[in-house]
């Protein structure tokens, strides 16, 4: 053995001179070559446990009914971690950056101090995330409204933010820290299936009960409204559509019909064709929808006059 490595350190290799020179040149920069292949590596490890955490779940989720939100929230979870690793693995491979690193540690207390006050909110937001995943206030899919946003779809959830994507195609980025602040209206947990109100006001002069029947006619004709009555309300004739007159307005009386739909968006639908199939109807049997009135009283007859002579000719 020990003759066998006295040749091996006597061998010497000749390499070609262009070898030779490339690495000459190349060698400086050694410590940066490393860096780049550990990202490299960070980057390709990331993306192959994201392909198989993702065929994993397509493979559990072949009929479609799995919650995906676990499965999103460790996809970003993932590439947070790996990135986290492959920065400090660049840092301490590169000797500038670890003298850098000494010196910093060396005023620990200073630099604990600083780096607790800026991430503060990033571990808020990591914190609140964490907490949406393990309590599910919401999923990836459902219809939420956070305080006076704007209801939407959730999109995404990430360990700093949920994206939630509104009727109108917008994204909202909001951090999960606000999230876990404000109060949630959720419209697709436990029970999609919600109540609608269409509300219509009629003249004075209008025939309440025939409005009232026109209403719930033509609720009850849409093929989204959904019966929601019990069994005992079905024994009683209680009608599929119940029409209430809510109060009287400065110049309408206001009736509300309550509709019941399979979830909030064809419960929007509906609501929406139900306006104009309702109003057809309200103008075929002389039901009008009134606009404001305005009474000007003249205490001077003299005015009044003037006004209607010049009210006559325009």
């Amino acid at each position: 053995m020990k003759l066998l490595s006295f040749i091996l350190l006597s061998t010497t290799v000749e390499l070609p001179e262009w070898l030779d020179k490339t690495i000459a040149v190349l060698l400086p920069f050694k410590h940066y070559l490393i860096a780049v292949i550990i990202a490299i590596i960070t980057f390709i490890a990331a993306q192959i446990t994201r392909k198989a955490i993702k065929r994993q779940f397509e493979k559990s989720n072949h009929l479609g009914t799995k919650d995906p939100t676990n499965y999103i929230f460790l996809r970003n979870g993932i590439s947070f971690v790996f990135s986290l690793i492959g920065i400090i693995l660049i840092f301490y491979s590169i000797p500038a950056l670890r003298s850098l690193g000494t010196t910093l540690f060396a005023g620990a207390g200073i630099l604990a101090a600083i780096i607790g006050f800026a991430s503060q909110a990033a571990f808020s937001n990591i914190i609140g995330g964490l907490f949406i995943v393990i309590f599910k206030p919401f999923r990836v899919g459902d219809i939420l409204q956070v305080g006076t946003w704007e209801q939407g779809f959730v999109e995404n959830i990430t360990l700093r933010h949920t994206v939630i994507r509104s009727y109108k195609n917008e994204r909202y980025i909001i951090p999960n820290s606000t999230i876990n602040s404000e109060v949630l209206l959720n419209s697709s947990i436990e029970d999609e299936k919600t109540c609608v109100y269409l509300e219509m006001g009629i003249s004075y002069d209008s025939d309440v009960d025939l409005a009232m029947k026109i209403m719930s006619e033509e609720a009850e004709k849409h093929p989204s409204i959904l019966d929601n009555r019990t069994i005992e309300e079905k024994k009683n004739g209680n009608p599929v559509v119940r029409v209430r007159l809510i109060n009287f307005g400065d110049s309408s009386v206001n009736l509300r019909a309550y509709l019941w739909a399979k979830d909030f968006v064809i419960g929007f639908v509906m609501k929406t064709d139900l306006h104009k199939s309702i109003k057809k109807r309200f103008d075929a049997e002389g039901i009008e929808i009134p606009f404001p009135y305005r009474t000007i009283v003249f205490k001077d007859e003299e005015k009044a006059k003037r006004f209607r002579s010049s009210d006559s000719k325009t």
